[in-house]
């Protein structure tokens, strides 16, 4: 049996290089296997690529070593090795191609060069096993030495045209990427070109898997260290971001009343209020406080939208809504006014609706206004809690000139007044049923002659029951204040 495979000099280099290149391809799939940072997209991509490199590698050497056999079997596997190693370059240079289009961020033209490298492999694919069975890129002799046909240059003809496509990207989209990850995608293109130069004069030895392989890895290590930078600034800038949100919380938090119990000196009545919100900042809103020493304010609001801007609006409701209050002003009044004023510069067309009431503690007596928000609900003395539903007015800085009008109740010795947002009824368990105003009255009324505090506790706990561990998708705020009366 003829062995073709001849020790040479050039040869044991041959297989050393190669030898450097599958460990250093092992090397690198283990460690982006491994790497706890790479995301996972980036992590796919350069799997899929290193193993690809390997697959190239190891067949070219298989072909080498099976080289010189006679026989059926060694002719089957030498063409399979063959194909393999012919695919496998091609799939190197798509993936290099797709990873090229990513970068320049071409856009709308994304689709169109996907399209072509898509194309160009599948046609590269198809030469390599026409070849196969016929002599069109190279062919076998009857004793299996390898030779190349006088249309081999067909076999790496789609992966030119793939490099051509992606020179004029690295031309037209070079303002898209950064300096040293075009200086990889520029060095893994024209390192292996140089080998091929440089092996034309050195009989054979093949430096261009060296040049590959060592390309390859510049590549990927620059693309993933490119990577790792905006990850950590990311992350950097979400800490960041994090930490001043905790201090919007504080601050937001501190701006509502939420000591308690808030009136210790006033035995007339009690009052307890909670915020939940849904991120670390809200657009709900509760407030009380005494215009004098007989008369309180309680509101209740629903800025829409959610996060930062609906707070900062909430802010600046809240803090209208009390100074004209404060001022002595009606509940409809004062609505009127903080219209107008928060229509003016709305480029962001947040509203906020507002149950806004004065209640006089020596009587009772209570004027309510209802901007666009929830019916409240009332528990009388010895009864259970029912909605007062009437006709609402529109919502707060809907537009300007809106007239809103004024209720008139009253409270008597043991009644109990609860109002919320719409947080409370909407809040939703894992099967998207919504708790609703009745469960919301089932849980008001499992107790009713609890303390506010009591109230409002078993309303939460009502919700969280219900909701499960499905996600809190809005801001979940009431206020409850019972009335004793004159002692």
């Amino acid at each position: 049996m003829n062995f073709h495979f001849i020790v040479t000099p050039a040869n044991m280099i041959n297989i050393l290089i190669i030898a450097i290149g599958i460990g250093i391809c092992e090397m690198s799939i283990l460690q982006i296997m491994f790497g706890t940072k790479f995301q996972k997209q980036v992590k796919t991509y350069f799997l899929l690529f290193f193993e690809a490199l390997l697959f190239y590698i190891t067949n070219h050497l298989f072909r080498m070593l099976l080289e010189g056999f006679p026989g059926d079997v060694i002719s089957v596997l030498i063409h399979l090795v063959t194909a393999v190693e012919f695919i496998a370059s091609g799939v190197m240079g798509w993936l290099f191609s797709l990873l090229i289009i990513y970068a320049a961020k071409t856009g709308k033209a994304e689709k169109t060069f996907s399209w072509i490298v898509h194309a160009l492999l599948g046609i590269h694919t198809v030469i390599i096993l026409v070849s196969q069975f016929t002599d069109f890129c190279y062919y076998f002799d009857e004793m299996t030495v390898y030779h190349r046909s006088g249309t081999y240059i067909f076999s790496n003809l789609a992966i030119m045209f793939m490099l051509f496509v992606d020179i004029i990207l690295l031309f037209h989209y070079r303002k898209n990427i950064s300096k040293r990850v075009k200086l990889a995608f520029w060095i893994y293109i024209i390192l292996p070109l140089l080998a091929i130069v440089i092996q034309s004069f050195t009989n054979d030895v093949q430096l261009i898997i060296l040049a590959t392989v060592i390309s390859a890895n510049f590549l990927a290590g620059v693309i993933t260290g490119d990577l790792l930078e905006k990850y950590e600034k990311q992350q950097e800038k979400s800490s960041r971001i994090e930490t001043e949100l905790n201090m919007a919380t504080d601050i937001q938090a501190s701006q509502l009343p939420r000591l308690f119990p808030a009136f210790p000196q006033r035995d007339e009545f009690d009052i307890y209020a909670q915020m939940v919100p849904a991120k670390e900042v809200g657009g709900d809103f509760y407030d009380f406080f005494l215009m004098d020493e007989d008369h309180m304010v309680l509101v209740m609001a629903d800025v829409s939208g959610k996060g930062v801007p609906a707070a900062l609006f909430m802010m600046i409701s809240r803090v209208l809504i009390k100074t004209h209050m404060q001022n002595g002003e009606s509940p409809g009044e004062t609505l009127r006014k903080v219209n107008d004023q928060l229509c003016e510069g709305n480029e962001t067309n947040l509203f906020v609706t507002v149950w806004l009431a004065v209640v006089e503690i020596s009587t009772g007596k209570g004027i309510a206004t209802n901007a666009g928000h929830e019916h409240p609900a009332i528990c009388r003395a010895d009864g259970k809690f029912e909605l007062i539903t009437y006709r609402h007015s529109p919502a707060v800085a809907t537009m300007e000139g809106i007239n809103f009008k004024e209720h008139e109740f009253k409270l008597s010795p043991g009644d109990s007044l609860f109002v919320y947002t719409d947080g409370v009824a909407e809040a939703t368990n894992s099967k998207e049923e919504l708790f609703g105003t009745e469960r919301m009255l089932n849980t008001l009324n499992r107790n009713p002659g609890v303390s506010p505090k009591g109230v409002i506790l078993n309303v939460m706990d009502g919700i969280n029951e219900f909701v499960g561990d499905a996600e809190q998708f809005d801001d979940i705020t009431m206020l409850c204040m019972k009335y004793y009366g004159p002692q």
